[in-house]
């Protein structure tokens, strides 16, 4: 037997309890783990411990099984829209324009570090600092619930459409092309029924489990032989099978394995290497342009269309550095070209970036909700027709949260008290199939205080109910209910005890686990069928 991993483990145990630890105590104090990882992977780097090899390889297979399954969430249309490649290419072009001066004119004065970069090198470090990053975006949507929200399609399309630029520039700068038998690759579009079948047959356990991993680990090693980025061909793979209908259901089967991996990414940024002060101020002082980079990105999408509050929640998300920085200053110092203390203030801006962007992405809405009138002054009078604000059109009863247990909840009310009840998701692929069965169901958000708004001043809706795909979600449309006061009958689904207690608090009239529920239900079912 093989005991090598087990000597990894106990090898790396202190970094294993300092991870746990200080995500602990974050979590604590209300913020995301991934904050504490960030803070373990510094304090290991002060203490002189530096990232091994097994380290690595957690780091590398995170975002290998992040970007697989971001694919799988994917649509093809997304990318396609004005509002996610045009407002990418003109963010891009000006912040590099903008960036790169600034750099260069800090190299022309001698600043420390900046005066050995030449003019394309200023616009290379200026590139790098462009990009957001899609590990921290995607981990955020994913605890919110709101992946498929039109915000979080918005942020995704335009980190998908960063990592294709990502690609070219990595050929270019390198001088690396990809190999001819790259164009190979393009089989793979023709392998799509093969991949398809095969997940049907998988069933739902383990197997499902390992056909995921073959796929991400398998798509990727074909990209990486044929000369293209691996993390890329992870993300096409994903996309080949995204249509298929438990493409879902595998996403939440790799979702446990992400996340524990990508601990190991979130450790590896702060021990990218040695810390000095002169480092720790040149990172301190990146950090307020990404300011800039958001304010920019705000102006395209409302220029664009969108409303203030999709711009605002979407420029949120994408309010931080990218790991992309970090693997542009690799080529830089390994081709000679910078100061490897580049590696640590680009880690020390993309750190700080994610501690500050963590907690604005918590209180997104309320930041919205609370200034308004401001945000409305940068919306445009005519607006995407997906983007509208909602009209419950006189219904009485609004069922949030179109997935399985919210249609079981919406087939039932509707059986009971006739057409006055309405659906609500924000899931525009679900919304058309329900459309399709004759259910009455719009788009819209939970959490979006323009719909609470007009709900306030016009509206029927005297009981609502909160089947939404997390607590956070739940949360965040109980904190717009209180906002109007809304003074009618709530009821929420919850998942374990300590949720029921939050839910109640919150103001919940009826709080219905999931779980414990399920067994008395079929109870009934069976009772029910047996009387008959």
């Amino acid at each position: 037997m093989d005991f090598e991993w087990v000597a990894i483990a106990l090898g790396d145990v202190a970094w294993i309890s300092l991870a746990f630890a200080l995500g602990f105590l974050v979590k604590l104090i209300g913020l995301p783990p991934l904050v504490g990882f960030l803070a373990a992977g510094f304090a290991l780097n002060f203490m002189g411990i530096t990232s091994g090899e097994a380290l690595q390889k957690l780091s590398d297979l995170g975002i290998t099984l992040l970007l697989f399954t971001v694919g799988l969430k994917l649509n093809l249309k997304t990318l396609a829209r004005p509002q996610v490649w045009a407002v990418t290419a003109l963010h891009i072009s000006v912040v590099v324009g903008l960036f790169g001066l600034v750099i260069y004119a800090l190299a022309l004065i001698g600043a420390p570090l900046f005066s050995g970069l030449d003019f394309k090198l200023s616009l290379m470090t200026a590139f790098a600092l462009s990009f957001s990053s899609t590990v921290f975006v995607v981990k955020v949507l994913e605890e919110k619930g709101e992946m498929k929200s039109l915000h979080g399609v918005i942020a995704i399309g335009i980190l998908v459409m960063q990592d294709i630029a990502a690609v070219v520039f990595l050929a270019a700068s390198t001088g690396k092309l990809p190999s001819p038998w790259a164009l190979l690759l393009f089989l793979l579009i023709f392998a799509r029924p093969l991949f398809h079948y095969i997940l049907q047959r998988t069933g739902h356990g383990e197997l499902l489990i390992l056909y995921g991993l073959v796929l991400a680990l398998g798509g990727a090693e074909l990209f990486e032989l044929a000369g293209v980025k691996d993390d890329l061909g992870a993300l096409i793979i994903g996309l080949l099978i995204s249509n298929h209908p438990k493409s879902r259901e595998m996403a939440k089967t790799m979702l446990g394995f992400k996340d524990l991996f990508l601990v190991g990414f979130f450790l590896t940024i702060g021990m990218s290497g040695q810390l000095s002060l002169e480092a720790l101020i040149i990172g301190v002082l990146l950090v307020p342009f990404v300011i800039v980079k958001s304010a920019l990105f705000f102006g395209l999408m409302t220029a664009f269309r969108l409303r203030a509050r999709t711009s605002l929640l979407a420029t949120l998300n994408l309010t931080n550095y990218s790991e992309f920085g970090l693997i542009v200053a690799a080529i830089g110092v390994s081709s000679g070209w910078m100061d490897a203390e580049w590696l640590v203030v680009i880690a020390i801006a993309l750190s700080i970036s994610f501690a500050l962007a963590a907690p604005l992405n918590n209180i997104d809405d309320r930041i919205y909700s609370q200034f308004r009138e401001f945000w409305l002054k940068f919306q445009r009078k005519h607006r995407l027709p997906d983007d509208a604000v909602l009209d419950t059109s006189g219904a009485t009863i609004a069922v949030f949260g179109m997935g399985r247990v919210g249609c079981g909840a919406y087939d039932k009310m509707r059986e009971l008290h006739g057409e006055t009840v309405v659906g609500i998701d924000f899931d525009n692929d679900l919304i058309q199939k329900h459309l399709a069965m004759g259910r009455n169901v719009l788009r819209g958000d939970p959490s979006d205080a323009d719909f609470w708004d007009l709900m306030e001043r016009d509206h029927n809706i005297n009981f609502v109910m909160l089947a939404l795909p997390n607590l956070q979600a739940n949360l965040d449309a109980l904190d717009e209910l209180q906002a109007i006061a809304f003074s009618g009958f709530i009821a929420a689904t919850a998942k374990y005890p300590d949720e029921e207690e939050r839910l109640r608090e919150m103001g919940v009239t009826s709080v219905f686990n999931i779980y414990t529920e399920a067994g008395s239900g079929f109870a009934d079912y069976v009772e029910a069928q047996y009387q008959a």
